[in-house]
């Protein structure tokens, strides 16, 4: 008898910032060791940690409930230890700490990741709070249930402070790179890049937006909805489904 995994919660941010090129994306290459999306382009992200529930008093504008805050916080977390970037203020500031701040934080990505601090005693520690204000919610995905690994994971959009330098961990990510959504899809097509159903689906639909501005617009104005995808059985094949009124360009495709 099948039984189903339970999900585990997560998290992701989509960095943005305008470029030359139109809109850009913070983008990441997950470590070909990482026993989920290995060797994938995907967005900086990862699993809830248990001491992410625990910081309320060190959030600004997380006006949202504990499961949802404790998802914002593990969104900035993961984007502090996989790419660097970590919106927070100092206290009694109405900014984000300053890229020299943050190379002097840089030490903390590493005992981070591997638990040997928590997000609340590094937040008491150096007096910051975060930035949950900045965080705007973007998609919903939820993994299959016939995988042997799944996940619950929220995803978000923000604005790249411009002077934090965003660069990969070495760890679970290998590479990174600012990208435009279209010249990552295209990258896909090519096979320059790998890239998952549900990262693409979402690349496609930033892919809409022509700037930061636009593209937080649209966040903020489309209904969210869990996507749970599922697979159904025809007479040409195998097709991976999602609900249509999740929005995206797709609700169903041909399995390879």
């Amino acid at each position: 008898m099948s039984t189903t995994v339970d999900t585990v919660p997560a998290a992701t941010i989509l960095m943005l910032r305008d470029g030359e090129a139109g809109l850009e994306v913070f983008m990441v290459v997950r470590h070909h060791q990482i026993d989920f999306a290995s060797g994938a382009l995907v967005f900086p992200g990862g699993k809830v940690d248990a001491g992410d529930s625990l910081v309320r008093n060190r959030c600004q504008g997380a006006d949202v409930d504990d499961v949802n805050m404790s998802l914002q916080v593990g969104a900035i977390r993961e984007a502090f230890e996989e790419c660097g970037i970590l919106l927070a203020r100092a206290a009694g500031s109405d900014t984000l700490i300053s890229g020299e701040r943050l190379k002097a934080l840089d030490a903390y990505r590493e005992p981070l990741n591997s638990d040997e601090i928590s997000i609340g005693d590094f937040l008491e520690k150096e007096d910051l709070y975060l930035a949950c204000d900045l965080l705007h919610h973007y998609a919903h995905w939820i993994t299959p249930d016939m995988m042997p690994k799944r996940f619950d994971t929220h995803f978000y959009l923000a604005v790249a402070p411009a002077d934090h330098l965003a660069i990969h961990d070495g760890y679970e990510s290998v590479d990174s790179v600012w990208i435009n959504p279209d010249a990552a899809l295209v990258g896909a097509t090519e096979g320059t890049y790998t890239i998952i159903f549900p990262t693409r689906l979402n690349i496609e639909m930033l892919a809409k937006s022509h700037s930061v501005e636009n593209a937080i617009a649209m966040a903020n104005e489309r209904k969210i909805i869990p996507v749970l995808p599922w697979i159904e059985a025809r007479d040409e094949g195998k097709y991976l489904c999602i609900p249509e009124e999740a929005g995206y360009d797709i609700s169903e495709e041909l399995m390879g």
